[in-house]
């Protein structure tokens, strides 16, 4: 018997195999354009995303369709290119403070047990107008604890070092002195984080290979974490006494804030690590007079409590959090039904407070943050209404 299988059919059964409810899965969980709906554009938004480019491709977000981003939507970014690696000649390579050093090939990797989850993660460069770069999906591989295990980790382990096959040419400054060197692109995590049930090496995105632009044929999988920590293209795990202190580890991918600190501002600098708190509005359609407002939360996995939308200098309005996006390391999509919309401008803005109280913060409360990265700041939209 020939059975014809809809897209929103393919859209249950992802969900059903990454373990996210889809009884009574409501119809705005596969938030397409439905028939008689049309955009209502942002006005701080260009009418057209940027190209994609060697390096980059950001996800326009006023198209999300579904839960999961296709692989040639899901955002990229990197710094030294993308590496050709043969998955039949691959090995992942586990040494240092380790009892049984590892060079384990692809088939290796997936003959042991499979875990699979849903989970999305933001660059930590994402920030207003676009917030294309971020993206969610389902994952495939294996947990890096089994790795781990399988290596035999020693008790003076206590930074694990991964290491991508991209690589290239930089210049280390050191007082009056610079050095020219080949490095790769390399991250670290704390043995508590690393040996934690978390992490995972992935090989699959929404069922099928990584590609090249995710990191083919193995990537570091961190979640909750911003895209920084995912290390794509990963080829070597080294386990290590000492701190770890690459480029991209100790001096790119830091935050500097002030804090008040005994009645004077202190200057502290903190690794990106885990994600902040943060929301953002994707689109605005309408069908007739029905305005239906969709949006995206990005979070480090702490359950959520709340999400609302305000409308110009009104009250804060509860949204509706989608059940099918709502595990815990999902992105998390939701909805605010707006009525009574009149001509003319209006400034629409999101804000998402999760159970220990955290609210998203405005961009007012953030003056005293200096660097860009990070920026969870409250998103402001403007509308117009003709």
């Amino acid at each position: 018997m020939k059975t014809t299988q809809t897209r929103r059919d393919m859209l249950k059964g992802g969900l059903a195999v990454a373990g996210l409810g889809v009884l009574g899965m409501p119809e705005w969980v596969l938030p397409a354009l439905a028939q008689g709906e049309v955009l209502v554009p942002f006005t701080d938004l260009p009418e057209t995303f940027p190209a994609p480019t060697v390096d980059r491709r950001q996800l326009d977000v006023r198209k999300i369709d579904g839960p999961f981003t296709p692989k040639d939507q899901f955002f990229t970014t990197q710094h030294y290119g993308h590496p050709d690696i043969d998955p039949t000649a691959f090995r992942l390579k586990v040494s240092g403070l380790v009892e049984r050093p590892q060079s384990l090939s692809l088939e290796a990797l997936r003959a042991m047990r499979r875990v699979e989850i849903a989970a999305g993660f933001e660059c930590s460069g994402n920030r207003r107008p676009l917030q294309g770069l971020s993206g969610n999906a389902r994952w495939t591989g294996v947990s890096l604890r089994t790795v781990l295990d399988q290596a035999g980790v020693k008790d003076t382990a206590r930074e694990f070092v991964f290491f991508g096959a991209d690589h290239g040419k930089e210049e280390v400054e050191f007082r009056t002195q610079k050095y020219e060197v080949d490095q790769q692109f390399g991250r670290s995590l704390s043995r508590e984080k690393a040996m934690s049930a978390e992490p995972m090496l992935a090989y699959a995105l929404n069922g099928e290979p990584l590609t090249k632009h995710q990191g083919s044929p193995l990537r570091l999988l961190v979640p909750g974490w911003y895209g920084v920590a995912n290390v794509k293209w990963l080829s070597h795990i080294h386990l290590q006494e000492d701190q770890y202190l690459g480029k991209y580890q100790a001096r790119w991918y830091r935050t500097l804030r002030g804090e008040m600190i005994v009645g004077q501002v202190r200057w502290k600098e903190s690794a990106v690590t885990h994600m902040q708190l943060k929301c953002f509005l994707a689109r605005d359609s309408k069908d007739g007079g029905r305005h239906k407002v969709l949006g995206v939360i990005l979070n480090d996995g702490t359950p959520i409590k709340s999400v609302e939308v305000k409308v110009d200098d009104g009250p804060w309005q509860p949204a509706t959090i989608d059940p099918a996006t709502n595990s815990k390391y999902s992105w998390k999509l939701f909805t605010y039904a707006w009525t009574g919309a009149t001509p003319g401008e209006h400034t629409l803005v999101s804000r998402v407070t999760d159970v220990t109280g955290a609210v998203q913060p405005t961009a007012e409360a953030l003056e005293t943050k200096k660097t860009f990265l990070e920026d969870n700041s409250q998103h402001p939209r403007k509308v117009m209404i003709s």
